[in-house]
């Protein structure tokens, strides 16, 4: 870890299990998502790993003063994805782009969730981009990159593929992190 940010994660014993692909545009999804300090982390792993990133984040969050450690924190405000309007945002902002990595937490907050908003799913979709599975683990103290999804079919294949790649990753707070394992159960069938 050679960045401010890899010091910092290397002294609060945390490692990276990450070294990012040669993609220059994806959606990609941080989970779980069960504390503030997922974010801070993230944003320590992200830098050290070199994305160029935007983070997408509630607009709620946006007020004075806490608006300008968003934007320094690389967040941009979007209202719910059920208006449609953050997933349109977000890929004339990938196709606009040369290179661009849009960080969200599929799960949209942290509280327990049973089911993951689906606008990261249609933010690739529509952009033609990749999803890469980012995780923190706070078991192993690791941050890092699961897989790339590179062929986005369908919803349910997509999330059960996902669901996959998280099930052995320990939230901070493992009661508030759930993944999608009627799915995972049904498709080893």
């Amino acid at each position: 870890m050679s960045t401010i940010s890899g010091i910092i994660l290397k002294e609060a014993g945390w490692k990276i299990n990450a070294k990012f692909l040669d993609i220059k545009k994806s959606i990609t999804i941080f989970a779980p998502h069960t504390s503030y300090y997922d974010a801070v982390y993230g944003k320590l792993a992200i830098n050290e790993i070199g994305m160029k990133h935007m983070f997408l984040s509630k607009k709620e969050l946006f007020f004075f003063p806490m608006n300008i450690i968003m934007k320094l924190f690389g967040s941009i405000p979007v209202r719910g994805v059920k208006n449609s309007n953050a997933i349109y945002q977000v890929v004339d902002l990938l196709n606009n782009a040369k290179e661009l990595h849009v960080v969200v937490s599929p799960e949209g907050t942290r509280s327990k969730v049973t089911k993951w908003n689906k606008g990261f799913y249609y933010m690739a979709k529509k952009a033609k981009v990749p999803i890469v599975v980012g995780y923190i683990d706070y078991e192993k103290k690791e941050l890092g990159i699961k897989g790339v999804i590179n062929q986005i079919k369908d919803y349910e294949t997509t999330i059960t593929r996902i669901s996959r790649m998280y099930e052995n990753v320990h939230a901070k707070y493992p009661a508030k992190f759930s993944i999608n394992t009627n799915l995972i159960s049904r498709s080893k069938l």
